[in-house]
């Protein structure tokens, strides 16, 4: 049978998600911000949210996953070292990283426990959760709120697991998406990057992270709760 996967965001290894998985004979369904989302909602917003899970299941009737993958770099708002990061920058990237996944998944959890059924959610974390790098990714509130991501991942996990319910999250490193557009175009971090990520020699393709988030959100990871996978070309392990 399909597996119906509610995917926030509608760009990068959201949208690569959503193609593996359609490829593979799953109902991805998309909520985003911006197209081509199936769902068209700002999904900081409570309401916006709880409409975007409704949706879901009117079209197919259930949820077996949700992957939370809406995020941002707060950057140019003014997220960077913590000397120098703005209170608008903290509170933006803070909110654009957890709010969403919150909402979503306690709009899910919800309809799971009441119906009480199995599910799983996948958090979108970072490599620098746990793996700072100070020279170009001196990014502290989208680390931090990325570290906060892996705390709710583990104490979601315990807490459902009796209910069958799994919940992991995934840390990739530097990936080729429209978030990463700075690194991008910039020849040092490419440079850097090809030995900071020698598996990949270079930026990971969505793809790769895409192939990996469908391992935890399917049943061939059904003994897997609490569990963080990095997927980042050796980042983690390399100075």
């Amino acid at each position: 049978m399909p597996r119906v996967l509610l995917i926030s965001g509608s760009t990068g290894i959201a949208a690569a998600t959503a193609r593996l998985a359609a490829e593979r004979g799953d109902l991805p369904f998309l909520a985003a911000l911006d197209p081509p989302a199936d769902y068209l909602a700002d999904l900081c917003e409570e309401p916006a949210a709880a409409a975007a899970v409704a949706a879901c299941l009117d079209r197919h009737g259930r949820i077996d996953a949700l992957f939370n993958v809406a995020g941002l770099s707060g950057r140019r708002f003014g997220d960077g070292p913590l000397h120098e990061c703005s209170s608008d920058g903290w509170d933006l990237t803070f909110s654009r990283n957890l709010r969403p996944a919150f909402l979503l998944s306690r709009e899910v959890l919800r309809h799971w426990v009441a119906a009480g059924v199995p599910g799983i959610i996948l958090h979108m974390s970072s490599a620098s959760a746990r793996s700072p790098e100070p020279q170009h990714f001196a990014t502290h509130a989208y680390a931090a709120a990325k570290g906060a991501l892996l705390s709710l991942t583990k104490s979601m996990a315990a807490y459902y697991a009796p209910r069958g319910i799994r919940v992991n999250a995934i840390a990739p490193g530097l990936v080729r998406t429209p978030m990463s557009a700075r690194a991008q175009s910039n020849p040092e971090i490419l440079q850097f990057i090809t030995h900071k990520q020698p598996l990949s020699k270079g930026i990971l393709d969505a793809d790769d992270v895409a192939r990996a988030a469908l391992f935890l959100l399917g049943e061939e990871s059904r003994h897997i709760t609490g569990a963080i996978l990095t997927v980042d070309g050796g980042w983690s392990v390399t100075g």
